[in-house]
């Protein structure tokens, strides 16, 4: 079986047009396989690349040199060439992102919050809000919140919605960033069931966790980044 995310000699650096131009390299010729039902964590020192794979990974980042491939039934998308119409499709029906972080949509309710990604793929409101509330229900969002838009909502509380407005569809591919960060451990423990599910059911799963208890548990293994260019030294340490 061919893998799912298959990512061959991807370079990706930054210009600092403000700072006189300056090149920081991030990563080169990176090659990266994640296959269905696989979780692969990304780890490294900070600095290493983990988050600008992920976004690359998702076409935030355009890289300077290599492919990504996203391959399904329905064929191999280059994401790393894609045009934004075809990134904006590939996130509709494939592409699953999950972060700590929920991006507020004013006036939106919560629970259409989560629904939405369902609702996107023509499923009926009725039953993409049954699955948004179990989703809500399993993350311990009181029922009397959800009707409300979570721009008032606690930082956990708006973390959790956006976890699951990210489980809500069962893509083909997800991508994770500390979804587990500042949980509390009965919470943690529904995250790691819902990546398990996920396993279960074909996904392939690439992710920055750094809960080590959360990764033992749902990573099958381990890409390490390496920083480009070693830190150069203080002379005042």
């Amino acid at each position: 079986m061919q893998p799912i995310i298959r990512v061959r000699g991807l370079a990706k650096q930054f210009v600092l047009h403000t700072q006189d131009e300056a090149h920081i390299p991030v990563f080169s010729g990176l090659d990266l396989d994640v296959r269905a039902g696989e979780c692969v964590a990304l780890a490294g020192p900070s600095g290493a690349g983990k988050s600008t794979l992920l976004r690359s990974l998702y076409g935030n980042y355009k890289p300077d040199a290599g492919a990504i491939l996203i391959c399904t039934d329905a064929g191999c998308v280059d994401v790393a060439a894609a045009d934004p119409r075809t990134i904006i499709e590939l996130r509709r029906t494939t592409l699953g992102y999950v972060s700590q972080f929920l991006r507020v949509i004013p006036r939106v309710p919560a629970i259409d919050i989560v629904a939405e990604p369902l609702t996107a793929l023509g499923r009926p409101a009725g039953p993409a809000r049954e699955r948004a509330a179990e989703l809500l229900t399993r993350l311990r969002i009181p029922e009397r919140l959800w009707r409300l838009a979570p721009a008032t909502f606690s930082g956990g509380e708006q973390q959790r919605v956006n976890i699951a407005r990210g489980f809500a569809a069962a893509y083909p591919v997800l991508l994770l960033d500390e979804p587990t960060a500042s949980l509390d451990p009965d919470n943690r423990d529904t995250v790691v069931a819902l990546i398990l599910e996920a396993k279960a059911r074909g996904a392939a799963i690439a992710g920055i966790l750094h809960d080590e208890g959360a990764r033992d548990r749902v990573a099958d293994r381990v890409f390490s980044l390496t920083p480009a260019v070693a830190p150069e030294p203080c002379p005042a340490c």
